[in-house]
């Protein structure tokens, strides 16, 4: 046996080589065309918003409890995309529907069209007088446009929940 020819001839090293890497391009092309295809892709980008919003809660039995909302800072975010869900029933807007969620665009002074950013204020109100929103859990839940993922922003404990 000659040694030195053993560690010279290097004739099978460059085919397995080119081999293994088409393989293995191969695998990676297709791991991207099928993400791409499955709508995996798409998934990807839907993340939620950093946003942070404050509540400031009035308790009055003679004109009724209010929950001002207050985006202090963070992303703009789509009006269609937020959502205010809540254990007890609330109107968004006087005279309004009492339910306990309401789009943010349903809420006075906001529009499907606006872009919800610091400072932007909404008002969840009592739906009569002696109604008590203080009992409640409130939240500002985030929904993709396509509807795939959803995410909770804030959350609220009135002081009687």
């Amino acid at each position: 046996m000659n040694i030195k020819k053993l560690f010279t001839d290097s004739r099978a090293v460059s085919p397995v080589i080119g081999v293994i890497l088409m393989v293995a391009i191969t695998v990676i092309l297709a791991a991207v065309i099928g993400t791409f295809v499955l709508g995996l892709g798409d998934q990807v980008s839907e993340t939620a918003p950093q946003a942070s919003f404050s509540f400031d809660y009035t308790n009055d039995s003679t004109n009724g409890d209010t929950l001002d909302i207050t985006q202090e800072s963070g992303d703009a975010i789509p009006a269609s995309e937020l959502t205010v869900t809540s254990t007890v029933d609330f109107n968004a807007s006087s005279g309004g529907p009492t339910l306990k969620s309401h789009d943010f665009a349903n809420f006075t002074g906001v529009s499907a069209t606006d872009s919800v950013k610091s400072g932007t204020t909404v008002t969840a109100l009592a739906p009569t007088a002696g109604d008590d929103i203080g009992a409640g859990i409130f939240r500002v839940v985030w929904t993709s446009q396509s509807g795939g993922s959803s995410a909770t922003l804030q959350k609220w404990s009135g002081p009687r929940a």
